[in-house]
């Protein structure tokens, strides 16, 4: 044997051991690891839900020309215009009818035409007053309609409007104009001139229609701090209904439990030595009693959720689909997240599901604090949802979605980044049993879900929106709320009305209510609703005779009316709810959608109050009623300025209509009382401070859907856990290796502000 015959014999064993090695280290070991795995192909929408879908900036774009080129009169620019100017004050999408939409979706009809809602103030009229326009069909808008009439009875009186940015600039300079006619009690009382005072709003702004005069309350402004845990103990009315400027007034001043007709009055007294002067000392930043800087270096980073191999989700133009969820999401400027057309294993559950209203109402000895409704709508629970922080308002790797929206100004603005959807982890089992006898074995399912979640910043509060889609077909709905409690200077007996959680600061009391619309459509769109509830019932036991027993048994009721569906605040209500189907499931049982309400609400407003038709939806806990397209929204922007003779009055679409298989909608209230406390400052913490609603399969499926997730884990006492192939969870030690490749970190939620 020559040597170039060993050569090649030697070369090719050690090209045999190479490969047998190579076997040996990757067997049992899942392949492609780390190789990304798009999400199942559940995607056959073809863009139909573009037929929900939010204004593009240039569709907006387009809606101001037409206007502007069409009324026929001289529009200014909302951020600029005064009130006795013409100006377009929102644009938003005008949603189909929903006959028209489903004859699209289900019947194979012709798409609708995509129209815009347009919001003008008319002040440069004879009779100045609200206008609302359709425009169509976008892109390209030929037409024009109002629509005031038809959807609320008449023309809005323009003393309705929502208060634009301009006009709080000029009742800030009327307010600063005012307060140098007392340099000598600003110097004494704030060390202030004035400038340096922050000034915060209340509403509504009177006691009657017609009324626009409002309380402002005074703060010490710190950059970097929340001003709202500082007042100075100073408040002023300032008329502004004139629809000039120069006519407005201050009207009266609030100091220290004193009440005095002007500025100069309260300078007078105070020179007089006739005022109790409590002196409010400025501080450094870092000394602020709603100061956020970190008072510690930071530690070692926490836990961080990651997909391994890619989202499971897939996300294309309005629509996200997960594990047999679909849902289209959008954001009205005004009233915040609405979701349609939620469907799943292809069966549509929700045709929508928007959040309404939401309400703070507090309690104050002093004029600002008592007289404060906030209707969030009013003032833009979508627009003031600002850019996301990754890694800390959502997980670092969720998807980031931009919102667009036009609102008091002729240009569109982008919130980026202000919408985010993402799988979560609960650290939980959605399900799970182990067996101890006659056979051993585990079975389980981790409980995953989709949330779809925006932060809204409301003057001082921020509230967390998110609707969650497990995997057992159950929609979650919960709101939580952080930020700072608002509050008002100490004196007198102001812990009648909360805690003193300052030197001279009271946490005063308040209550948040908030209000959903939920259109179910279980199993076709014609519903009825039906209770089910426990009572006790006495009877002998069967097989002797001789013993009673308390035996429970199933109350079930079929609600014929709307007054029998509306369901009081805090008053008890049937612990089953459902929408049900005229269809059975296998087992004989009506197909059917469980309500389960998880709020902790403070009381409503008494019926005797002026106002309280403005805000009766807060009447009831739920209120079921018949769909109509000239109810969609349980509440207007324009109750809040105007809440004598409210524009909505919720408590009008309860007229006792039968319903018995019709289209039904839910109305759900939930919230809670708040008596701030030491542990509210700087922030109120989210612990505790959720509330929210739960939408149950109850017989609609024939079992629970989850036994199909693939993510289900099966282990007996006969087999081998540590195998991959046998149990996902063994397969976990490599996939853990799978480091994601994180984006870098930026923020640019100032950018709009």
């Amino acid at each position: 044997m020559n040597v170039k015959t060993v050569l090649i014999l030697l070369i090719l064993a050690l090209a045999t051991i190479f490969a047998l090695v190579c076997v040996l280290l990757t067997r049992g070991r899942a392949p492609s690891t780390c190789q990304h795995q798009p999400p199942e192909q559940e995607d056959t929408d073809d863009g139909q839900s573009l037929v929900f879908a939010d204004l593009t900036p240039e569709e907006m774009v387009q809606v101001v020309r037409y206007l502007q080129g069409n009324l026929g009169v001289q529009l200014v620019d909302a951020s600029r215009a005064k009130p006795s100017d013409n100006c377009i004050a929102s644009v938003d999408v005008q949603v189909p009818a929903k006959a028209e939409v489903l004859r699209f979706l289900d019947g194979g009809g012709a798409r609708p035409p995509r129209e815009a809602l347009a919001v003008l103030y008319f002040g440069n009229q004879p009779e100045p007053n609200v206008t609302e326009y359709v425009v169509g069909p976008l892109p390209t808008p030929v037409y024009h309609r109002d629509v005031t009439v038809q959807k609320y009875g008449g023309k809005v009186p323009y003393h309705r409007r929502p208060v634009t940015g301009k006009e709080y600039m000029d009742i800030n300079t009327l307010i600063q104009r005012e307060l140098r006619k007392a340099p000598r009690f600003l110097a004494a009382c704030c060390e202030s001139d004035s400038t340096d005072l922050a000034i915060l709003t209340t509403a509504p702004r009177g006691f009657k229609s017609g009324d626009r005069a409002t309380w402002f309350v005074l703060f010490n402004n710190v950059a970097g701090t929340g001003y709202y845990l500082s007042p100075v103990g100073l408040e002023v009315l300032v008329e502004h209904g004139d629809l000039h400027v120069s006519r407005w007034q201050l009207r009266q001043v609030f100091y220290n439990g004193r009440y005095f007709a002007s500025t100069g009055d309260l300078e007078d007294a105070f020179v007089a030595n006739l005022l109790e002067v409590v002196k409010i000392q400025k501080l450094r930043a870092e000394a602020v009693l709603g100061s956020m800087r970190p008072r510690h270096p930071p530690g070692s980073p926490g836990p961080l959720q990651y997909e391994p191999q890619g989202p499971r989700y897939s996300i294309r133009d309005n629509r996200v689909t997960f594990q047999g969820w679909s849902i289209t999401f959008g954001m009205n400027p005004n009233s915040g997240p609405r979701l349609f057309d939620i469907r799943y294993r292809g069966e549509r559950i929700v045709y929508e599901l928007s959040l309404q209203e939401a309400l703070a109402l507090y309690g104050s000895n002093c004029p600002g604090g008592m007289s404060t409704r906030y209707l969030d709508g009013s003032f833009g629970i979508g627009r003031f949802a600002y850019e996301l922080v990754r890694g800390l308002d959502c997980p670092y790797t969720a998807t980031y979605v931009d919102r667009h929206y036009l609102a008091e100004s002729e240009t569109p603005k982008t919130n980026q980044n202000s919408l985010c959807i993402f799988e979560h982890d609960a650290a939980l089992p959605l399900r799970r049993h182990f067996s101890d006898s006659q056979s051993f074995y585990y079975g389980g399912l981790r409980k995953n879900m989709l949330v779809i979640r925006a932060i809204s910043t409301l003057i001082n509060y921020d509230y967390i929106w998110d609707f969650m889609f497990h995997g057992s077909g159950a929609v979650e709905v919960r709101v939580h709320a952080t930020g700072y409690i608002s509050s008002s200077f100490l004196h007198g007996r102001g812990t009648d009305y909360g805690n003193r959680v300052g030197p001279h600061t009271l946490g005063t009391m308040h209550l948040h209510h908030i209000h959903y619309k939920v259109d179910l459509d279980v199993d076709g769109q014609l519903n009825s609703l039906e209770t089910q509830d426990m009572g006790y019932e006495l009877v002998k036991d069967p097989w002797s005779k001789q013993n009673t027993i308390e035996r429970p048994y199933l109350r079930r009721e079929r609600l014929e009316r709307e007054n029998d569906a509306a369901f009081t605040l805090n008053t008890p209500m049937p612990r089953y709810l459902c929408f049900a189907s005229p269809k059975p499931n296998k087992w004989g049982h009506p197909r059917s959608y469980r309500i389960q309400i998880a709020s902790f609400a403070g009381e409503h407003l008494p019926t005797s109050s002026a106002m309280e038709r403005s805000i009766s939806w807060g009447r009831y806990q739920l209120a079921v009623t018949r769909r109509k397209e000239e109810e969609p929204t349980s509440t207007s922007i324009y109750n809040q300025n105007d809440p004598w003779t409210p524009t909505v009055a919720f408590a009008d679409f309860i007229d006792n209509e039968t319903i018995t298989n019709e289209d039904l909608v839910a109305w759900i209230s939930v919230g809670f009382l708040h008596v701030p406390h030491a542990e509210d400052i700087p922030n109120t913490v989210t612990v505790g401070n959720g509330v929210g609603f739960f939408l149950r399969p109850y017989n609609y499926f024939n079992e629970d859907p989850s036994v199909d997730s693939p993510d289900s884990i099966y282990l007996s006492s006969e087999q081998d856990a540590g195998m991959c192939g046998a149990n996902p969870l063994a397969c976990l030690p490599p996939t853990a290796a799978c480091a994601p490749h994180l984006p870098p970190f930026r923020y640019g939620g100032f950018l709009n502000l």
